[in-house]
């Protein structure tokens, strides 16, 4: 499920800012020129930390924006309207559940 939220975000999702990713290497850059060996090193852990953590949080963005239109369309092509009330009542029967009320079923 995951390689396949993956493939639907590079399918859909707006695509990087090149110029953008550039200026920041740029800058990436010049703050190398001004470190010894060890800082680099570090400075290079950091963006490529950084930019996974990015990456991560675009993905699960996605996904939760991918749940919610799913059940938008779910709810709406179960009979072609929504009830509120019928949704509050799902949720509080959801809960109730988790918290192991004995009514479940």
């Amino acid at each position: 499920m995951y390689d396949y939220m993956r493939v639907l975000e590079d399918r859909f999702a707006p695509k990087p800012n090149h110029k953008r990713r550039q200026e920041l290497e740029t800058k990436r850059q010049e703050v190398a020129t001004l470190l010894d060996k060890q800082g680099r090193k570090k400075l290079l852990r950091l963006v490529d930390a950084h930019t996974m953590v990015q990456e991560e949080m675009a993905l699960t963005s996605f996904i939760a924006g991918f749940r919610l239109a799913w059940g938008i369309a779910m709810d709406l092509g179960a009979n072609g309207s929504y009830s509120y009330e019928r949704g509050q009542e799902e949720i509080d029967h959801r809960r109730n559940c988790e918290e192991g009320a004995d009514e479940c079923g």
